[in-house]
């Protein structure tokens, strides 16, 4: 049997971490070296109480426990090896190395075991987990419920920091397994623990991040938080940086303990300890130490009495046992002449306060930004109102803050105090040298081409023309369809001599004529109130002959690079390709814009051009339609009042009587009759009695008889 056993690539697990290194079993013990650090791990061959062997992640482990609760891991072991480890365990050790391997089933139910410093959660006989209680920083309890926070581990990439067990209640009296737990834990964890009597205590102070009044107890390496419900104890390693910031009202100050890592109230996270406190409030302190042990820690930073404003006292404490600097707003100065600006992040409202080095927002959530972090800042209209504006941070990872609702009288200073800081400002516009004023920054996106408003314009004017045009084309149709002053006039003398000849032929017919005469006279007034109506309601379209108008450059350029545009950004939906030309279109030279200029120029001479000819033959063609109109009303009305050839007055005066009808009764009634039968015969029997009429001079006959009458 071999002395020793070497074995090369083998892991220690310590918090979580595993460190490669090489593992040495002799006669004598345990050595492991660990190949980053150098550090050796040595276990005496008599301090060894249990080996256990066990499938892990990594291979195989061994796990070995001492006398004194100490638990040693380690892995990368071949399932081969095995056999050689349980003989030099017997021979050398006089242990039985046993074979357990974790359970896998998944379950989170199970039995708490507490062994030296070791927890183990162990479902049945197999273990699922162990924690190191050396591992444990802080155990509280709730109702059925014990929550245990770890130490951070800066060699791990990812730690954990937490784990909770669920206690049920129990029927035993006078014992509370919630505090049998936590007493459990809490006797062989790492837990900071208040020894002694405290250096000072502040009590009821108002804290607004935890929410609530705590008892502030200053101990020589931490701070304990003592309130109603929680408690805290923070190491002073954790405090990055203090900070003392006045309150807008001048009657209240803020102090702040930035904090890594944060403390946690169950699923919260606090990166940030805020108080807040009265100007007004004074206190007398007495340290809990004598003045030499006073004057030998702080060094003349603090003496045994002290008294002054509250605010002071605690920051002058935190600042000697912290050994940091308090920072305060350096030199800017707002409209109202406070060293903060009021806005609002997110859903509350607060205060950013412009520091030397970075800008910090209390309260609610806290914010601190330094300049180092920012990539730029941004000044935006606000979104409701033109009265305040947006201040936006945007830092080197991406992250964007948005601080809203700032009076717009903030801005001149805000801007100073951002271009003093040399940031970089994203909307500064085209001249980088120059201080804009606040002028030029309500104007500063009004120059900017909106694609989609342009587009609206266009529309706008074209809808504007055809009205205008569907106006005139209509009133043009109604001087041709429609003129009731001359039909009336017409309609009017032929029917008084009409009634004058039935009268005087026959008497008998004077009832049947007043009849007819109302009939007609309703049907004229029916007739011209819906040729009264006619014109407005009817609309006419446009003219598809009419010319286009034509294009701004700006559509002319559009048309020409929209497929360009596509292809450059694949995918892309109709609003976000108007709003793209537009910024490719305002960022475009002025030599590039010009000849679209001319484009456009062109297109509007030829619209005007073409506008004339057309303008120009439409009133030809309608002046045409208005004489020929005429001519046939003209003939019509001759053929109409001539009385036929050899005839009696009284059957000629019947005849008229009862064929007489006035034009627009004939136009209502005939031509609707007439409509039904072919529109061809009419036009030839019109234009056959037209040239009949024309051709066949009035008899003697009959003009004999209309001298006689």
């Amino acid at each position: 049997m071999a002395e020793t056993l070497e074995f090369n690539d083998v892991y220690q697990e310590v918090k979580g971490s595993m460190n490669d290194g090489r593992l040495r079993l002799s006669r004598q013990g345990i050595i492991f070296k660990n190949s980053k650090t150098g550090k050796v791990d040595n276990i005496q061959a008599g301090e060894l109480t249990e080996g256990i062997w066990r499938r892990v992640a990594l291979g195989h482990g061994l796990k070995l426990l001492t006398k004194n609760g100490h638990v040693y891991k380690y892995d990368g072991f071949r399932e081969s090896e095995f056999e050689k480890l349980s003989d030099f365990f017997k021979t050398h050790y006089r242990l039985e190395l046993m074979e357990k391997d974790l359970c896998v089933k998944g379950w989170n139910w199970g039995t708490v075991k507490f062994g030296g410093q070791l927890l183990s959660f162990d479902i049945g006989d197999q273990p699922v987990f162990e924690i190191p209680l050396s591992n444990v920083s802080q155990c509280t309890t709730g109702k059925n419920e014990v929550t245990l926070e770890f130490h951070q581990n800066d060699d791990a990439e990812v730690s954990l920091m937490e784990v909770r067990f669920y206690v049920p209640p129990t029927q035993e009296d006078g014992v509370d397994p919630v505090e049998a737990f936590a007493q459990n834990v809490l006797s062989k964890a790492d837990v900071i623990q208040a020894t002694g009597d405290a250096i000072c205590i502040f009590r009821e102070l108002q804290c607004l991040t935890p929410r609530g009044r705590y008892d502030i107890r200053i101990y020589p390496t931490f701070l304990h938080l003592h309130g109603k419900t929680f408690d805290y104890k923070i190491p002073y390693t954790t405090v990055l940086r203090l900070f003392l910031l006045p309150h807008k009202d001048q009657r209240q100050m803020f102090f702040v303990i930035s904090l890594d890592p944060p403390i946690k109230q169950g699923q919260t996270r606090y990166h940030f300890l805020i108080l807040l406190f009265s100007k007004d409030e004074d206190i007398s302190l007495t340290l809990n130490m004598n003045e030499e042990e006073v004057e030998k820690r702080f060094e003349g930073r603090l003496t045994k009495n002290m008294s002054g404003s509250l605010y002071e006292m605690v920051s002058r404490v935190m600042k000697a046992l912290v050994n940091r600097k308090i920072t305060v707003p350096g030199n800017f100065q707002g409209h109202s002449g406070a060293q903060c600006i009021t806005c609002s992040y997110k859903a509350s409202s607060g205060l950013l306060y412009p520091l030397e080095r970075g800008f910090i927002y209390v309260h609610k959530p806290p914010v601190h930004i330094r300049f180092d972090e920012i990539s730029f800042v941004n000044f935006a209209r606000g979104t409701t109102t033109t009265r305040s504006f947006d201040f936006e941070i945007e830092t080197k990872q991406g992250t964007q803050y948005t601080f809203s609702s700032i009076e717009r009288e903030e801005y001149g200073k805000l801007f100073d105090f951002v271009n003093a800081k040399k940031l970089n400002i994203k909307n500064r516009g085209l001249k980088e040298g120059m201080n804009p004023s606040y002028d030029e920054y309500a104007d500063s996106d009004e120059d900017q081409h909106d694609a989609y408003l342009e587009r609206m314009k266009e529309e706008g004017k074209i809808r504007e023309e055809n009205a205008n045009d569907s106006s005139d084309d209509s009133g043009e149709e109604t001087d041709e369809s429609f003129n009731p002053g001359e039909e009336e006039e017409d309609v009017a003398e032929e029917f008084d001599s009409n009634a004058s000849a039935s009268s005087s032929s026959n008497e008998g017919d004077s009832d049947r004529e007043e009849k007819k005469r109302k009939q007609l006279k309703k049907a004229k007034v029916a007739k011209d109130r819906k040729s009264r109506k006619k014109p407005v309601e009817v609309k006419k379209g446009k003219d598809p002959n009419a010319p286009k108008r034509p294009m701004s450059a700006y559509m002319l350029w559009l048309n020409a690079s929209r497929e360009k545009i596509k292809s450059d950004h694949p995918g892309i939906s109709i609003t976000d390709l108007s709003k793209k030309a537009g910024e490719i279109w305002k960022g475009m030279s002025k030599e590039k814009k010009e000849e679209w200029d001319r484009k456009a120029e062109d297109a509007r001479r030829e619209y005007e051009k073409a506008m004339k000819e057309y303008e120009g033959g439409r009133g030809e063609s309608s002046k045409r339609d208005k004489s020929k109109k005429k001519k046939k009303v003209k003939v019509k009305m001759e053929k109409k009042s001539t009385p036929s050839r050899g005839s009696s007055s009284k059957s000629s005066s019947r005849q008229l009587s009862e064929s007489f009808k006035s034009k627009e009764f004939v136009s209502s009634d005939e031509s609707s009759s007439g409509e039904n039968k072919s529109k061809k015969k009419r036009r030839r029997s019109e234009d056959s009695e037209e040239e009949e009429l024309a051709s066949t001079p009035p008899s003697s006959e009959d003009s004999a008889s209309g001298s006689d009458e």
